[in-house]
């Protein structure tokens, strides 16, 4: 794959329309063949989980908080 360097009002444009299809991630992939977008994942960072947390129910949170502490104690088991 070939790199080829944007000018910032180009880069700009293309951020732009990808956040319209909620793709925020900072590296992606372009197909214009296939017509897709491949976004790299990344590790999520605290402000994601804290964004994410308040979309979870109470008691969706509760059964993932047991599922964690189950998985730790198998884990130090």
């Amino acid at each position: 794959m070939i790199s080829k360097k944007m000018d910032p009002q180009a880069a700009s444009a293309i951020k732009s329309i990808l956040q319209k299809l909620n793709i925020n991630n900072p590296r992606v992939f372009i197909d214009l063949e296939k017509q897709t977008v491949e976004a790299q994942e990344d590790d999520y960072s605290v402000d994601d989980l804290l964004e994410a947390a308040g979309t979870l129910t109470p008691e969706r949170g509760k059964e993932l908080l047991e599922e964690v502490n189950k998985s730790r104690r198998e884990w130090n088991a």
